[in-house]
């Protein structure tokens, strides 16, 4: 015979600070991101053409980490909700899913960004 299945049951109190963790350490985030966004758009290059490619690329790599830390605050909230551990199973196993996904794009279009920056940089000298 089985036994019983047991709740998945965290106290109030837990789940409370847990939030509370999560929404401090995303608005600690959201505060170096606009402070890295802002150190980009005042950077300056050696050239317009390398400074624009740069400043371009730069902008896109932070706007993927933005959405990648975005995308583990969502787990974060999910996880700290979760009522059960097939629930958090559940959570994580999409998160490693859409995250794989993702990534594989973004280097995808990052490589392209790259490249289209490199060969612009050889036609301006």
């Amino acid at each position: 015979m089985a036994a019983p299945k047991l709740p998945y049951d965290v106290p109030p109190e837990m789940r409370d600070f847990a939030e509370k963790s999560v929404e401090q350490a995303k608005k600690a985030f959201d505060g170096f991101m606009g402070a890295a966004q802002k150190a980009v758009e005042t950077a300056q290059g050696s050239t317009e053409s390398a400074r624009a490619n740069a400043e371009q690329t730069t902008k896109k790599a932070m706007a993927y980490a933005e959405q990648n830390v975005a995308a583990a605050f969502d787990l974060a909230q999910k996880l700290v909700r979760a009522k059960d551990p097939a629930e958090i199973l559940q959570h994580q196993g999409e998160f490693m899913k859409a995250q794989m996904a993702s990534f594989q794009a973004q280097m995808t279009e990052f490589g392209a960004a790259v490249q289209k920056a490199a060969t612009s940089a050889t036609k301006a000298k």
